[in-house]
Formats: structure tokens, C-alpha cells, sequence
């Protein structure tokens, strides 16, 4: 994953990781994506009151690892064939996804996590 993306005027705010000021956009996506640590996703998920767990981490690794061999946003549906597969369908479903990221669902807060770009379509 490469780059920053900055725009002038842009509303931003800062989050504390390993004592390094971050720099998210104003919604909380990371702007510079090399910044990405796992600790990243620690501190904002308790900042997103969020409780981390095994299925978080899978759908936090399975965005970043599409977003490095496509360049873009997993889709939704790619996430619910993968995981329909992985866990079976009462856990591989929109529902389910959005039950564990309850702030925007996987295409948000997941991706919010995972430091990945804002979906498409949400400027």
C-alpha cells in the first residue's frame, strides 16, 4: 500500500499510535496508508468502541490483502462469498458483517481499520 492523499482545506484530526501523532481525514480514514500498523487498529478500535476479536482481524486482513492485489475497496459481496465459505452462512452475510462493525459496517469501519481508502462514494 502506498501513498498519501491530502487535500487542501480538508478537515483532519490526529489519533496517538506508539506515541506518533497520525494524521486521519476528518471521518477517521488514515491518510497516509504506510502509516497502517496493527497497533493502528488497537488504538482506533477502542477510539470506535469497538472490542476486537478473531473475525475482526479476518475481515481487517482480508480488506487489506484485496486492497494490495487490486487497489481498491473489497466488495461487499466478495467479503460474503469469502466468508460465507469461511464461516458458514448464519456468520458469511451482510448482516452478520455489519453486526460486528456496527459503525458503518465492513465497507466503513472496517475499512477504517484496516487503513484503507473511504469506499467510493462517500465524499
Amino acid at each position: 500500500m502506498a501513498g498519501k492523499i491530502y487535500y487542501p482545506n480538508m478537515q483532519t484530526k490526529t489519533t496517538i499510535v506508539d506515541g506518533q501523532e497520525i494524521l486521519l481525514d476528518g471521518e477517521g480514514y488514515l491518510l497516509d496508508l504506510d502509516e497502517w500498523t496493527e497497533e493502528f487498529v488497537h488504538v482506533r478500535a477502542r477510539e470506535e468502541e469497538l472490542e476486537l476479536n478473531n473475525e475482526h482481524w479476518e475481515v481487517i486482513h482480508f480488506i487489506r490483502d484485496f486492497y494490495d492485489q487490486h487497489g481498491v475497496q473489497a466488495p461487499v459481496r466478495d467479503m460474503i462469498k469469502h466468508f460465507r465459505k469461511t464461516w458458514g452462512k448464519d456468520k458469511g452475510n451482510t448482516r452478520y458483517l455489519h453486526q460486528i462493525f456496527p459503525k458503518g459496517g465492513p465497507q466503513k469501519q472496517g475499512n477504517r481499520l484496516a487503513g484503507v481508502r473511504k469506499p467510493k462514494g462517500e465524499h
